[in-house]
């Protein structure tokens, strides 16, 4: 279950934040493995909107039930200010953390192992004086 709730702006739009368990972050973790909880802020045009742009990055089972906990002042203003409108922080209540944009949150992508450097053919060998004669000579 995700708390969350929204604002409503003067312009007619809405900041969603949603407090969600963080998808898997290691290679080995399952994804609710830590116990570790994101809040995430969405600036869209309406509520539906919101949380359908969420869905579209892979959270889909996400939903708003109530507005238990309706963003702050400073979150409004975290999320209006970063260019996507879609933001996230690890600890909601440390202000000395700063805001993620919502592509830092996805697991990295695993690490391929070195491969051999692909082999360079030797350029030809250069023939005695032919290259220094005029092109009528030839």
């Amino acid at each position: 279950m995700s708390g969350g709730g929204f604002t409503r702006l003067p312009g007619g739009s809405v900041v969603v934040a949603l407090s969600l368990p963080r998808p898997a972050h290691g290679p080995r973790s399952g994804p609710y493995e830590c116990g570790c909880r994101v809040r995430v802020l969405v600036h869209a045009v309406n509520r539906q909107r919101a949380l359908t742009r969420l869905r579209n990055l892979g959270l889909r089972a996400v939903y708003l039930r109530g507005n238990t906990e309706p963003p702050t002042p400073d979150e409004v203003t975290a999320v209006l200010h970063h260019p996507d409108g879609l933001v996230w922080r690890e600890t909601p209540d440390d202000d000395t953390e700063s805001w993620h944009p919502i592509r830092a949150l996805w697991r990295p992508r695993p690490i391929h192992p070195a491969r051999p450097p692909h082999p360079t053919p030797e350029p030809a060998p250069l023939r005695g004086n032919e290259d220094d004669r005029p092109a009528s000579a030839a």
